[in-house]
């Protein structure tokens, strides 16, 4: 199955969710969303709000680093690669 990456820049604690915008050179996908970065909380907002703005589900999505950080990368497992990356590049705006 084709693996799409994706990097993104969180914003946790925001008012709410919201997976659109680029940040940085590198063109990471900002993704603020309302949980607080405690627990791993927010990396699991991330993950479902991502997933919902590509239209797959949240067990397909994983993280591959970026633990502890607001920038991560996530690999997509896509049936559609050419859908999740023209989804991707609408939402990068």
């Amino acid at each position: 199955m084709p693996e799409v990456r994706i990097a993104v820049r969180v914003r946790p604690g925001a008012s709410r969710t919201k997976v659109r915008g680029s940040y940085g050179d590198d063109r990471q996908l900002v993704v603020a969303v309302t949980a607080q970065p405690v627990g791993g909380a927010a990396t699991d907002a991330v993950i479902a709000a991502v997933a919902d703005a590509l239209g797959v589900r949240p067990a397909r999505i994983r993280l591959v680093t970026g633990h502890t950080s607001r920038s991560k990368l996530l690999a997509v497992d896509a049936d559609d690669e050419s859908a999740v990356r023209a989804r991707l590049e609408s939402l990068l705006g």
